[in-house]
């Protein structure tokens, strides 16, 4: 069956994966690879969230990472995204979560609140003059781009700044107002500038908005509103009514935004598969109560980063899953939508594309490793992630030789009877060769689909602490075994 004979059959005319670039980018090169299943998935669109992975130029170049993709990267996603029938919208931050702008020095004088680098100042004209050069330089690379995605979502510290204190005294101002007058500058000036561009919006400060005020500030027949929720148990009444609402306001055209990974915790390194299956079918549910027409399509979202202490996905939080390693769950979230849930045919579709014999999606036990692009890295984190930390710990804290003859005390003062050295040096070098045999082939993976800053970093919180617990446990047997004079081994 073909994409466009699946999109009849779907409440979702679009279905695109998101992106989010602003933590471990793949290489364009695994792009190539994963592009071809994406579309036989059953997605015929990517939200591309660049962040500074976008490779700005001018005064924006200080925007840029070390290994932000070039011009001529960016057009080669382009041209594997038209080839394998995948509508591309950039997503540009223009409000909240503009850390990876706000937190340079040049452009600090330029948050809301001086402390926070979260949330653009609406009052200063610099302002929207700052969004405004961002969009340009993406939509020039982006020509003929249906929609872009210009954020507008968690604008945290909204109203706290000094200008804001000011105006809010004025009367009629509320922070609603204020909200609503950024995106509609925003929208405005994507829109005179590319009348054939529709701008996206997250639909989270929208919410709570009365649909009189609403409906008057102008905003419904500017943007097209994305409705977001990634639990697993969403309120499916709420969320009709929700999209009800919008449509008394005037919005035309709407939009839902599941997740098949991140969203689940900080540091997630697996994917809760059931959790991501629970999300999207309960979509499908709001779909079928919503107002007839109005969802133009899904974005299944893919964090990278996730929680912050305000529970909103971050520039400077950790890595959560890498994108191979939630391939699964895309592959099973994207089948689902297609075909109205997660009949065992479904199931045996989705093994059919990944290569796996048998896949589970209560647990990380799926038998065999797959063959589809990046499934020996999700192999190697998945054995990583069950069994790094738990093999160190039993050694650590439960091995009856570490325990009883060479606690914290001993280690403290390097004291151990010789003949406990023979008993857990061996265990200690052992699990430590394996280990690192099974790192380096994971490196290697890592580096073949990551650049090296993602690499190190996800080493450095997955894997790296676990290795220095068992190497600080030799070096401490290599002391407390070596000759010292009878002094110093007095407790």
């Amino acid at each position: 069956m073909k994409n466009s004979e699946m999109s009849r059959s779907s409440p979702f005319k679009m279905r695109l994966v998101h992106l989010d670039l602003k933590g471990a980018p793949p290489k364009v090169s695994y792009l190539s690879e994963v592009f071809p299943l994406f579309h036989a998935l059953g997605a015929n669109g990517l939200l591309l969230e660049y962040e500074d992975m976008f490779p700005y130029e001018g005064h924006l170049r200080l925007l840029r990472a070390k290994h932000a993709y070039s011009p001529p990267e960016i057009k080669e996603i382009l041209h594997l995204a038209t080839v394998n029938e995948l509508e591309v919208i950039p997503l540009v931050q223009t409000f909240g979560h503009m850390e990876f702008v706000l937190k340079h020095e040049a452009l600090a004088h330029l948050r809301e609140v001086a402390l926070f680098p979260n949330t653009l100042n609406p009052h200063e004209a610099e302002s929207l003059a700052l969004v405004g050069a961002m969009i340009s330089q993406v939509m020039e690379l982006h020509p003929g781009a249906r929609w872009l995605h210009v954020g507008c979502d968690e604008v945290y510290y909204l109203g706290e700044g000094e200008a804001s204190r000011r105006w809010l005294q004025q009367e009629h101002n509320t922070k609603a107002r204020l909200c609503l007058s950024h995106i509609k500058a925003v929208a405005c000036h994507v829109l005179a500038r590319h009348p054939a561009t529709r701008p996206l919006v997250w639909d989270d400060m929208l919410r709570a908005i009365p649909e009189d005020q609403l409906s008057a500030s102008g905003v419904p027949q500017l943007v097209e509103p994305v409705l977001w929720d990634y639990g697993a148990d969403l309120d499916i009444h709420g969320k009709a009514l929700l999209m009800e609402k919008y449509r008394k306001c005037g919005f035309l055209r709407l939009w839902a935004a599941s997740a098949f990974k991140g969203a689940t915790g900080a540091s997630q390194a697996l994917t809760p598969i059931e959790h991501h299956l629970r999300n999207n079918v309960q979509w499908l549910q709001v779909a079928a109560r919503g107002p007839a027409d109005m969802l133009q399509g899904i974005v299944l979202t893919g964090w990278q980063r996730d929680f912050a202490p305000f529970e909103k996905y971050d520039h400077f939080s950790v890595l959560c899953e890498l994108l191979p390693v939630g391939i699964p769950s895309l592959a099973v979230c994207l089948q689902s939508l297609l075909h109205g849930g997660f009949a065992e045919d479904v199931k045996a579709k989705v093994e059919n594309f990944l290569g796996i014999s048998n896949l589970e999606i209560t647990d990380f036990t799926s038998e065999g490793a797959g063959s589809f692009p990046g499934s020996d890295i999700l192999a190697l984190v998945t054995h990583v992630g069950l069994h790094l930390r738990s093999s160190v710990d039993t050694l650590l804290e439960r091995d009856r030789y570490v325990t009883g003859w060479f606690s914290p005390y001993h280690r403290r003062r390097k004291l151990i009877h010789p003949v406990m050295v023979q008993h857990i040096q061996p265990q200690a070098l052992s699990l430590l060769a394996r280990w690192s045999t099974l790192v380096q082939e994971l490196e290697a993976a890592l580096h073949r689909v990551f650049y090296p800053d993602t690499v190190e970093e996800w080493l450095e919180e997955n894997v790296q602490p676990s290795l220095r617990r068992l190497q600080g446990l030799l070096q401490d047997l290599r002391e407390a075994a070596s000759p010292r004079p009878l002094a110093a081994q007095d407790p």
